[in-house]
């Protein structure tokens, strides 16, 4: 008996050295998983993030890009285990009223730790004071106005800002042209092409150029004769353009067929293969400043292309990877926070980013939560975007 009553506390031992070696935890579904750790795994750091984007309405290009980058970092970023984030998509509509509606939405819920999105200025400047108010981190991955990381401390965006892109890409088409008057075209209820056209004016002005007109349209406007008429009496160098792709690829066509043949300069929002595909041959001679080239020989752009292509059938943006990359800068913060429920842990992980290696170049964030990172022209020429050559 005594036999075995040793045997048996022998065995019971065991069973319980083995139970013990694991432990169970829930994944993003809510689905029990069982992991065995040991000295170098740890735990796998769980994470909602919100997403507000234009998935419906004219702009519906951008949004798609941007939550189809997104959700293809998502894919990897999970895969590899140390992070494994749920994303928590909204659709703003391209509207700000949407947009702080879908916020608030986020915001309220406890789970979510950070917010990515709006696609929009004009949206971000309506919904990115509450997300600070409300202590949670948002980042914008396509918003280039002026002003935006100085909302607050919580308010952040990887994408770079027109006072950066716009003017790298005129000083470099006016070094090649020998311009010397230029006409501005810009839309007048939008935030970001209001802030595009500042920038365009502040630059042309800094530089010594002529500035012959300004002329303005509005969202959604399809007609823009009355305007290009008058930029086109005036005999430019060049055209300064503020415009989002849906009106600013029907701007260059008309500009074109009434005979202005000058070089186009455009902002982040002409940066689209939709420009090609609703102007065609008339997009020739647009010139952009932006921080991605998706026709680079860089490894990292290659492979990202590729991975793209397989998963959506087509080629990606500057939108969809700026916010591939904007997903990974959130998973790299999660690693340095320790954590997916503690946002001020989360946001002074992020504030910290520095030299972060993304397929679109070494980022960082200044003192106000600014991209750092260095910008790139490129140009349509013969059909296609390719680098600027002075």
């Amino acid at each position: 008996m005594q036999k075995f009553l040793i045997i048996l506390a022998t065995f019971m031992l065991i069973l319980l050295t083995a139970c013990g070696s694991s432990s169970t935890s829930t994944n993003s579904g809510g689905q029990s998983k069982t992991s065995i750790e040991d000295e170098t795994s740890g735990e796998v750091i769980q994470a909602k993030i919100g997403v507000i984007s234009y998935l419906s309405g004219a702009g519906a290009a951008y949004g798609e890009a941007i939550t189809q980058g997104l959700k293809l970092a998502q894919k990897e970023i999970n895969e590899k285990g140390e992070v494994n984030i749920e994303l928590v998509i909204e659709d703003s509509a391209g509207e700000a009223e949407q947009a702080v509606n879908a916020g608030q939405k986020l915001m309220a819920d406890d789970s979510i730790l950070a917010i990515i999105g709006p696609t929009l200025s004009t949206e971000f400047f309506a919904v990115a004071p509450e997300a600070d108010l409300n202590g949670i981190t948002i980042m914008g991955t396509s918003t280039t106005a002026d002003g935006i990381p100085e909302i607050g401390d919580y308010v952040f965006r990887n994408s770079i800002p027109e006072a950066l892109a716009i003017p790298a890409a005129m000083e470099k088409t006016v070094k090649r042209t020998g311009a010397k008057k230029v006409a501005i075209i810009y839309g007048n209820d939008d935030a970001f092409t209001k802030a595009g056209f500042e920038v365009m004016k502040r630059t042309a002005e800094e530089m010594g150029l002529e500035i012959t007109t300004i002329e303005t349209y509005q969202k959604g406007q399809s007609d823009y004769k009355a305007q290009l008429t008058k930029i086109k009496n005036t005999n430019p160098d060049l055209v300064l353009a503020s415009a989002l792709y849906n009106e600013g690829a029907v701007i260059i066509d008309q500009a074109r067929k009434m005979g202005i043949t000058v070089p186009f300069v455009g902002g982040n929002g002409f940066n689209s293969p939709q420009v090609l595909e609703i102007a065609g041959d008339a997009a020739n001679g647009l010139i952009v400043g932006t921080p991605y080239f998706g026709d680079s020989a860089d490894p990292k752009i290659v492979e990202f292309n590729k991975k793209y292509e397989e998963e959506y059938g087509k080629k990606p943006d500057q939108f969809a990877a700026q916010a591939y990359d904007a997903l990974y800068i959130y998973a790299d913060a999660l690693k340095r926070a320790g954590t997916g429920d503690d946002r001020d842990a989360f946001r002074d992980a992020l504030a910290e980013t520095k030299d972060f290696e993304g397929i679109l170049g070494l980022f960082s964030f200044n003192e106000v939560g600014d991209v750092v990172m260095d910008v790139t022209v490129v140009e349509i020429k013969d059909g296609k975007f390719v680098e600027f050559e002075e």
